[in-house]
């Protein structure tokens, strides 16, 4: 087993570890009164993350893709970069972050960490991610299928939950 399989296999348990705070989450949302919207889409979206990672490792194996040192450091820095920036959203979050798009009526929007810059910081990580994983080896089919089907699928995910955010009260900079 390579270095790049076990980078690859530890970003897929760190997406095992998001999936058991996601579930956590869920379960406060909904004894709130969550409501979720998106749920068509979920199931493409875990697919698509799914092959990211199958990808990674066919495309690296099966093609021989050579490690490119100066390309592929740089790219495992913006690994780790897309994890923090990840696990700082899920943080700031707290209860509220999943991977399902689930709002619970009278809590106000969040306005505080990465959410002071960008309103949706963990598509930023997530993006960030499946270019740089691919690319740490030379994958760069991975890189641009994923990267081309993520961009769709971020539209119509970005435009789920800001239609779900917009049913919150306004920002609430304490938040």
């Amino acid at each position: 087993m390579t270095w790049y399989t076990v980078l690859v296999l530890a970003v897929a348990a760190e997406r095992l570890a998001e999936l058991v705070v996601a579930r956590r989450n869920t379960r406060w949302s909904l004894a709130r009164g969550g409501v979720e919207s998106g749920r068509e889409h979920y199931p493409a979206m875990v697919a698509l993350h799914t092959a990211l990672l199958a990808g990674c490792l066919a495309e690296v194996h099966l093609a021989d893709r050579p490690f490119p040192p100066v390309l592929g450091w740089v790219m495992v820095a913006a690994v780790v970069a897309a994890q923090a920036l990840r696990w700082w959203c899920i943080r700031t979050l707290g209860p509220r972050w999943n991977t399902r798009v689930i709002v619970v009526p009278g809590l106000p929007r969040v306005a505080g960490g990465p959410y002071r810059w960008l309103s949706h910081p963990n598509y930023v990580a997530v993006a960030a991610e499946g270019l740089a994983l691919p690319l740490v080896h030379g994958a760069w089919v991975t890189a641009l299928v994923f990267t081309a089907l993520n961009a769709v699928l971020m539209i119509v995910r970005i435009r789920c939950e800001d239609g779900a955010l917009a049913r919150l009260p306004a920002l609430d900079a304490r938040a």
